[in-house]
């Protein structure tokens, strides 16, 4: 579904990935875990299109090349990013947030019918649809986030630390949430630091270290393997 080639990607002349490639296939839920600061906001990012890689390509299904595209062409293509942090609109209603994620061609069209379907998902957010999202508590405000990425019918949706700041209980909460999205036929790319989760919950995996892919598997792989365990679950 999803080949990142090569890709060199820089902040002004700070150099962040060297030479990342990996794939993203057809539902499956994909995880690249690794330390603060190796690069996996960055990836997402350029996913996004919100950075361009100086090297390498990025290419989704048919061969649409999304370093070549504006970031506001992602969407259309049914690529959704659930960004960290939620970044939701705060001043507005919870249900006026969830129609900003259905602004474009069959998403716009379907709108009653998806937000019927998003409140079946999370009645939560039925219940507080009038609230204004800036009062929703953390863990509403991260289903709000993916309710309205799932209001764009994506096909693959980035998640960018969905449990950042959330209360454990939560946390498998939405994680939960996040298995019955790829139930629904949608393909996931999530970057975490709850490492032992998301391996755990994930079908492959990447670690990322200072901006480079260093080992690759399925989870499964990943939580037996010692350099893993050492760097990343305390063994």
């Amino acid at each position: 579904m999803l080949k990142v080639n090569h890709i060199d990607v820089f902040y002004g002349d700070l150099q962040v990935l060297w030479d990342v490639t990996f794939e993203v296939r057809e539902n499956e839920i994909l995880v690249l875990i690794g330390a603060n600061g190796a690069g996996k906001s960055t990836t997402i990012k350029t996913i996004s299109s919100l950075l361009k890689p100086r090297r390498g390509t990025i290419e989704f299904g048919d061969g649409i090349r999304l370093d070549q595209c504006p970031p506001h062409d992602i969407i259309q293509h049914g690529i959704v990013h659930v960004p960290e942090g939620r970044r939701l609109f705060s001043e507005m209603s919870v249900e006026e947030n969830l129609i900003m994620g259905s602004l474009y061609g069959e998403a716009k069209a379907r709108r009653q019918e998806t937000l019927k379907h998003i409140y079946e998902i999370f009645p939560r957010l039925e219940e507080r649809k009038k609230q204004t999202a800036g009062t929703l508590s953390g863990g509403e405000q991260q289903m709000l986030a993916i309710g309205r990425g799932l209001m764009s019918l994506p096909r693959l949706m980035m998640f960018d630390e969905p449990s950042l700041g959330l209360a454990p209980i939560l946390v498998q909460e939405i994680f939960a949430m996040i298995r019955e999205i790829k139930k629904e036929g949608v393909t996931i790319m999530l970057v975490e630091q709850n490492v032992t989760q998301t391996l755990a919950m994930c079908d492959r995996a990447y670690v990322l270290e200072n901006g480079r892919i260093v080992l690759e598997g399925t989870g499964a792989e990943l939580m037996e393997n010692e350099k893993v365990k050492e760097a990343f679950l305390g063994i």
